[in-house]
Formats: structure tokens, sequence, C-alpha cells
């Protein structure tokens, strides 16, 4: 059916440009007639020249009694198309509009895969082996920096704080006894030396001065220790289950800052040398249609894949709104050159004839140059002139088949020229 409808629109395409042709043929002057273009007839030949009775043009200008002539054209030169009539383009559908100036980037196209940052990416473990006692996060909730995520009961955790408590209760002991001069000063050292090393084992395990000032004056509470989230950011993997049984170091959640997210790009060996560390790299997910994010390329890998040719490449997008997610595919542009204030049309203004490309030139309703240009980058639709268009000039931008076919209408043997 694909193929049908495909065909049909083709058809339905030539159809319409030799229709078009028609309309436009239909409307020439035969010879013997009088003309119908009585500004022209009026208007003086300019002086040697050579000038073409049906289109009131010098020969030497008019596209349709030389249409070889378009082939030594150079940027910015032309050649005149006439029409039968100043409604001829309007009859037939010619659409114009006045070349834009703007700015518009080339660029190396290739494909990437979305991926946490790295740098804003954490496994949240387990300090000690022990039993999950309470989780108080889920997957997808937000957390804040130092936020509690889970706590635990450990034997290990119960004897450090023990120890501590211990340490606590003996220096106390022998600063009373040093006071009324019972012991020595070598003995309340010690016991000083032995609570500064017992609070310093239990802060390493993760409490804070003020838990093992509690833990002291309520020796006989339950301790749990506090799993705390690093930095704030989402809970992205969950391993962690009440009253489960867990080794030391054995993780538990995976904290990620979804705020940025790097862009894996596989960049094709051939464009290596025009991709720069710091360039801009504008990406297009197919989840997130009409919508461009933007970064900036952070690292170009030092080898080249061996069977694909391609170079990894890393970039880093904002990601605000959290649309982007790990594990997508997008399709990648990095911006190598970037052209500001340049001559910009359509991509459908382009007509290529002999190889070459043209732009048709609106001069007045019934005439139009087919005029040779150059071109520059071309992204989404728009072309940039280099040379051969000046700014506001007003071209066709669709339907222009019908103008190009009355061009060429002499070499399909409709042409006024012997």
């Amino acid at each position: 059916m694909i193929g049908k409808g495909t065909t049909t629109m083709k058809t339905t395409t030539i159809i319409l440009s030799l229709l078009a042709a028609c309309a436009l043929l239909a409307g020439c002057s035969k010879p013997g007639e009088p003309a119908t273009h009585d500004a022209q007839a009026n208007a003086k030949p300019a002086s040697g020249k050579k000038m073409c009775a049906e289109h009131h043009l010098p020969e030497d200008e008019c596209g349709i009694c030389h249409p070889e002539l378009a082939a030594k054209l150079k940027p910015g030169e032309g050649s005149k198309v006439r029409l039968p009539s100043a409604d001829s383009a309007a009859l037939v559908g010619v659409e114009t509009a006045p070349a834009a100036v703007g700015t518009i980037s080339e660029g190396v196209e290739c494909y990437a895969e979305i991926a946490f940052n790295q740098n804003k990416l954490a496994q949240i473990v387990a300090p000690v082996g022990g039993i999950i006692q309470e989780v108080t996060t889920d997957l997808g909730v937000q957390v804040a920096e130092k936020q509690t995520v889970a706590k635990l009961w450990s034997a290990t955790i119960a004897d450090a704080v023990s120890k501590a408590v211990l340490s606590h209760q003996t220096l106390d002991r022998e600063r009373k006894l040093r006071a009324e001069r019972v012991t020595s000063e070598k003995d309340l050292q010690e016991a000083e030396a032995a609570h500064r090393s017992a609070c310093q084992q239990v802060r390493t395990l993760g409490f804070a001065e003020e838990q093992i000032e509690a833990m002291v004056h309520h020796p006989l509470e339950t301790v749990f220790m506090e799993v705390r989230a690093p930095f704030a950011g989402e809970i992205v993997e969950r391993t962690a289950v009440r009253g489960a049984q867990i080794e030391a170091g054995k993780p538990l959640f995976t904290l990620a800052d979804r705020s940025t997210m790097w862009a894996m790009l596989n960049i094709p060996e051939s464009a290596l040398a025009r991709v720069r560390v710091g360039q801009t790299v504008e990406l297009r997910v197919d989840s997130v249609p009409g919508q461009t994010f933007t970064g900036k390329l952070t690292w170009i890998g030092a080898e080249v894949d061996e069977r694909s040719r391609m170079a990894r490449a890393r970039a880093e997008v904002p990601n605000p709104d959290g649309l982007l997610r790990a594990k997508m595919f997008a399709q990648a542009r990095i911006l190598v050159r970037s052209a500001a204030g340049a001559v910009v049309v359509p991509s459908a203004a382009i007509y290529a004839l002999g190889g070459k490309p043209f732009v048709f030139v609106k001069l007045a309703d019934d005439l139009f140059e087919a005029r040779a240009v150059s071109m520059g980058i071309k992204f989404d639709g728009r072309l940039e002139v280099l040379a051969g268009l000046k700014p506001q000039e007003i071209v066709v931008v669709n339907h222009g088949f019908a103008i190009k076919s009355q061009w060429l209408s002499s070499r399909m043997g409709a042409g006024c020229a012997d």
C-alpha cells in the first residue's frame, strides 16, 4: 500500500508540473500575433543589443531564447524568464518570499545515548554489617542532602557505643578521683585517651557529637545507625528491604542528581578534525518531539573503535525539567561553525540546472531571473547563500517548477528562438 501511494503521489506531481508548464506556454504569443506586453513593447531596446520580440528582452538575457547560457553563469549572474501574463505565476500557485538574514550553524551529525552524570551519581552503601530496621525513602523520591534514607542495627555499632559510654563513665570517675587527689595524673590522661579513641570510632560510623552525648546519658537505649544521602537528588535504584541482614559495603540505594545529564556520543572518524571540546551540542529525542536540548562537549575519546570507526565523546546537558532519562537514544548535532548575518533561504527555493544551484528572483509580476548562487551551510530546511543573492530580494520558495518549465521550454521545442 505504501509503494502504491508513493507512486500515485509522484505521478500526481509530474502531471501538475506538465499542466503548469502547459498553462504558461498556452499564454505565449504565436509568431505573427501582436505581443501582449504593451509596456515592454513600447520600451526602447538597449543600444547595440538584439531584442527578443516575443519576450521583450535582450536576447542575451532571455533564458527562454538561450537556456544554454545557464551553464556559463557565475554566482550573481542570471538569465531572465518572461511569463505570458502578470497573473500567470499566481495561477499556477507560485509562492515568493524575501531572502532573510539570520544565523545558521554547520554541524556534525551523530547518535548519542543519554546517561547519568557520573559526577553526580552515588551508591549509598551499608557502612557496617547489620539488620535494616527501617527504610525511609523509595524509588523516584527526591531527597535532601544528609537526609536519612534507612536505619540499621549492628552488633558492631552496639559494641562501639558501649565502649564510648564506658570510657565516658571511666573518665568521669577518674576526674573526680583526681580532684580528690586519690589517683595520679597518668591515670587521668589514660582515661582521656581511651575516651577519645572510643568516641572517634563512633564518629567513624557516622554518629555526630550530639548523638554521642545522648548515648552517654541514655546508655540503655538501642542505638540505630542512620544511613544518609551524600547530596540532594533522586533515588533511582533501591535494594534495601526492612528486616534484611546485610554485609558492610552492600549497596542500599543509587542516588542521582538529574539536573544535568551526560550524552555519550559516537563521532565518525572522518569528522574528528572539526570537533573540539567546548563546542555546543544540540540533542533531539523522539519522546520529546519539537524540543532541542543544548549542552557542551566536555570530552573526546583518545581512540577510535576498530570496528565502527567511531570515537566516543561526552556532552553535559542541562535537564531542569527532568525530561531526559538515562538510556534514551538521541540524535546529536555538534556545532562546528556558525554564520551570523547570513543570507538564508528555504531549501525549496534552490533549483538545480546543469549541476549548478539557482534561485528564481522576482523582478516583476511576469518577470523572473534565474540567478546562479553558491551555497554554504544547510540545516533544518534552510540554506545559506554565500554569493549571488542580496538580503530582502524576493525569491520563489514554492511551486517554482512552473517557472523552471517555462525557462526550459525551448529545450522541449516550445521556444521562440530560431
